[in-house]
C-alpha cells in the first residue's frame, strides 16, 4: 500500500472499531484501539509478511498485540486485510464468536498468542524471536505492540533484558504511547517516564516518533529492521481516542459505552475523512 492507502486503512480500522462497540450499552476499548490505528495499518499495509489465506505460513512475520484488551483494533486490521469476512466483526465479544474480548489463537486464524494479561506479550515475542533464530528464519521479524500503561509491569523489563542478552535483532517493539491508562494520565497514576531513556538504558535501539505520521512510522520500521546485534523499540507518541473528537484524551473512553448520539457523531467524522481519502 502507498501512504494514502495506509491512511485510508487507518480510518477504516477506526470505523470498524466504532461499529464493533456499537451503541447498545456494551462497553468497548475505544481509546487505546484508535490510538494504534496508524501503527497497525502501516505494519499490515506495507511491512508485515503474511498470507491471510494461509495464517500458519512458515515464512510469515509474527505480530503480538500485547495490549490485548484493545483487540478490536487487531480484529479490524485483520478483517480489512482478508483474514476473515468483515461480517465477523459485528459478532465481536458475543458468546460463540471467533472474536473474543481478548485475542484467542485457538478461535481466530492469524492470532499468534492470547494476550491482554498485561506485561506478557513481550516475553512471548522474545520466545518467538529465539525460535525463529533456531529455525534459521533469519529474514523474519517479530513485532510486539505494547501500551504505555503496560510499562508498569515488571515482566516487560525482564523480557527487555532477555532480548538484549540474546541479541535479538529480529525483534521490534512498539510502544503505543497515548499517555493514558484506564483511570487517567500515566504521569498521575504510575509514572513510567522517561521511556526512551529507560529502553536505551536496557540496551535497546530506540526511536521516538509521531505515532500518527505514516511516513515516520514506515521509516522507523525500516530503521528497526536494519539494526544489528540488539532489539529495537519504537516509542510512538499517540493520542488516546485519536480521530473521534469527543473521545480524544478522555479516560472515560478507555473502556466505555457509546450513546446513540456519540456513535452517530463518530461515524460521521470518520466517514468524512474516508470520503476525502477515497
Amino acid at each position: 500500500m502507498n501512504i494514502k492507502e495506509i491512511k485510508l486503512l487507518a480510518e477504516k480500522i477506526r470505523r470498524d472499531i466504532v461499529q464493533m462497540i456499537g451503541c447498545s450499552g456494551q462497553a468497548g476499548h475505544l481509546g487505546g484501539s484508535c490510538s494504534s490505528a496508524e501503527i497497525v495499518a502501516a505494519l499490515f499495509g506495507a511491512r508485515l509478511r503474511f498470507k491471510p489465506e494461509d495464517p500458519k505460513w512458515e515464512g510469515r512475520d509474527r505480530f503480538i498485540y500485547s495490549k490485548g484488551h484493545a483487540a478490536i483494533a487487531q480484529y479490524a486490521v485483520m478483517a480489512e486485510t482478508g483474514y476473515f469476512p468483515r461480517e465477523e466483526l459485528w459478532k465481536a465479544k458475543q458468546l460463540g464468536s471467533m472474536l473474543q474480548g481478548h485475542p484467542d489463537r485457538l478461535k481466530t486464524p492469524g492470532i499468534e498468542a492470547g494476550t491482554g494479561s498485561l506485561g506478557q506479550g513481550l516475553s512471548i515475542a522474545v520466545g518467538m524471536a529465539l525460535a525463529m533464530r533456531l529455525d534459521k528464519h533469519f529474514e523474519n521479524k517479530v513485532y510486539c505492540v505494547m501500551g504505555d500503561g503496560e510499562m508498569a509491569e515488571g515482566q516487560i523489563w525482564e523480557a527487555a533484558m532477555a532480548a538484549v542478552n540474546f541479541k535479538l535483532d529480529n525483534l521490534i517493539g512498539i510502544v503505543d504511547r497515548n499517555a493514558m491508562q484506564a483511570t487517567g494520565f500515566i504521569e498521575d497514576r504510575f509514572n513510567t517516564n522517561p521511556l526512551a531513556e529507560k529502553w536505551a538504558g536496557f540496551g535497546w535501539h530506540v526511536m521516538e516518533i509521531d505515532g500518527h505520521d505514516i511516513d515516520a512510522i514506515l521509516a522507523a520500521y525500516d530503521e528497526a529492521a536494519n539494526v544489528k546485534g540488539k532489539p529495537a523499540v519504537i516509542i510512538a507518541n499517540t493520542i488516546k481516542g485519536k480521530g473521534i473528537s469527543f473521545a480524544e484524551k478522555k479516560a472515560a473512553f478507555h473502556n466505555g459505552a457509546l450513546t446513540k448520539e456519540q456513535y452517530d457523531s463518530a461515524l460521521a467524522q470518520l466517514d468524512a475523512r474516508i470520503a476525502e481519502l477515497s
